[in-house]
């Protein structure tokens, strides 16, 4: 057992009963009872069909909840007629519940699940969420097997969502994270991972638990530590992911800081690394990619548009503590635009997320203000972006973002002379 592991007495037995696992499978939680007897059932089915002789656990790291989520993953069974038969030995799927503790937050539900699985001697591991609606057992061969036989140590996933959906990845975080550190990760933030054991005990090694990686930066961290520490990425192909989603115009403000804040953190950690890379290469895929049905997202331009220009009324004093003058020249004449005219151009939109990384480096001022501060004009982008894209299919739309993640790298020159 690692040297630092901080489980409570009971999940430390639970381990040594355990012994030797292969493969943990992790589950974060806090108040998923509808959800999370679903995916612990598609955890177990993907482990029996597809690792039938390897051994392997699920480990359920709940955050204190009240609704019974504990319970459901203690009932959840697999049907009888669900069982493969295979003529080689067959391996229990273990299920250990365990308290995370520490900050509220999913880092620390990681934390937990990576300590068991150092301690359980794992070769592999893979975090899923306890929200979905549409994980299947294939999503765990997709997200083990490149970690557990491919030599590759960080799975990232790969979704097909609605083109209203993920608008945050979509406009900031994914062609970010590109232009940064040169690979094309099409989703870092998307919440369901695979891992290597070394990369597991890499990740181990940070003393982040107690920072605000802890709360809601962890999807971003394990990424860009994976991509920094130069450990082997690629990327599983999982279909769509449904959740809940919703308006991009609604509950926003705080995910958006979350999110960013997160975001230029490692941009600040990272730094020595991503001003010597130029230009991106693709990430391997595996999985067979097709085409699937998404769950269609409501959104209101109008109302987008709208929060633009009030905000572009209110809060250009405090825009122009951050941005440029050409820049704030740019939202001036898009806050006047007709709406059947709204066009939020790229390099202006890249200009002003770079100038907001910039800002929250220098400190200019409280950076819980500056990221809400942000949010208004990341509404008039998705506006604007929805109004381009109102017509077009799936290969049109990746097309589209295709285009503003070259202009983030081309831009990439006026973001280090900055920093600089």
């Amino acid at each position: 057992m690692a040297a630092h592991l901080t489980l409570s007495p009971a999940a430390e037995q639970a381990v040594r009963t355990l012994g030797r696992t292969d493969i943990v499978i992790g589950i974060p939680s806090y108040n998923n009872a509808r959800t999370i007897g679903h995916v612990v059932r598609a955890a177990q089915a993907g482990l029996i069909k597809y690792f039938p002789s390897s051994r392997g656990a699920i480990v359920n790291s709940d955050g204190g909840s009240q609704d019974g989520t504990q319970q459901q993953v203690i009932e959840a069974r697999l049907p009888e007629l669900s069982v493969l038969q295979v003529d080689h030995p067959l391996y229990p799927v273990q299920r250990l519940t365990t308290p995370y503790h520490g900050l509220p937050g999913k880092g620390s539900a990681f934390r937990t699940i990576f300590q068991v699985a150092e301690a359980l001697g794992a070769k592999a591991c893979a975090v899923v969420d306890s929200d979905l609606r549409s994980i299947s057992p294939e999503w765990i061969e997709m997200l083990v097997r490149p970690a557990l036989e491919k030599g590759f140590d960080f799975v990232a996933p790969y979704y097909l969502r609605h083109k209203y959906d993920g608008t945050i990845t979509n406009s900031i975080v994914y062609p970010v994270t590109r232009a940064l550190y040169g690979k094309r990760i099409r989703q870092p933030i998307g919440g369901d991972f695979g891992f290597s054991g070394r990369l597991v005990s890499d990740y181990l090694r940070y003393d982040v638990w107690q920072s605000d990686v802890a709360r809601f930066g962890i999807d971003i961290w394990v990424t860009t530590t994976a991509i920094c520490g130069g450990f082997s990425l690629c990327q599983a192909f999982l279909g769509a992911k449904l959740h809940d989603a919703k308006d991009p115009a609604s509950d926003l403000s705080a995910m958006l800081a979350q999110v960013v804040g997160s975001l230029f953190a490692e941009m600040e950690r990272h730094a020595d690394i991503w001003t010597g890379v130029s230009g991106s290469e693709d990430v391997p895929i595996f999985g067979f990619q097709f085409a699937v049905g998404t769950e269609p997202v409501n959104v209101n331009i109008k109302r987008m548009v709208d929060s633009f220009r009030r905000a572009h009324h209110d809060l250009s004093g405090i825009w122009s503590m951050v941005l440029p003058e050409p820049t704030m020249l740019g939202l001036r004449s898009l806050a006047a635009a007709a709406e059947d005219r709204f066009s939020f151009g790229d390099a202006l939109w890249v200009r002003v997320v770079y100038d907001f990384a910039v800002a929250y480096r220098r400190r200019v001022m409280d950076r819980g203000h500056l990221l809400h501060s942000l949010t208004p004009i990341y509404l008039a982008w998705v506006a604007s972006f929805i109004l381009q894209v109102q017509e077009a299919g799936p290969t049109e739309v990746e097309e589209r973002l295709e285009r503003l993640c070259l202009t983030y790298e081309t831009e990439k020159t006026y973001l280090i002379s900055r920093w600089k």
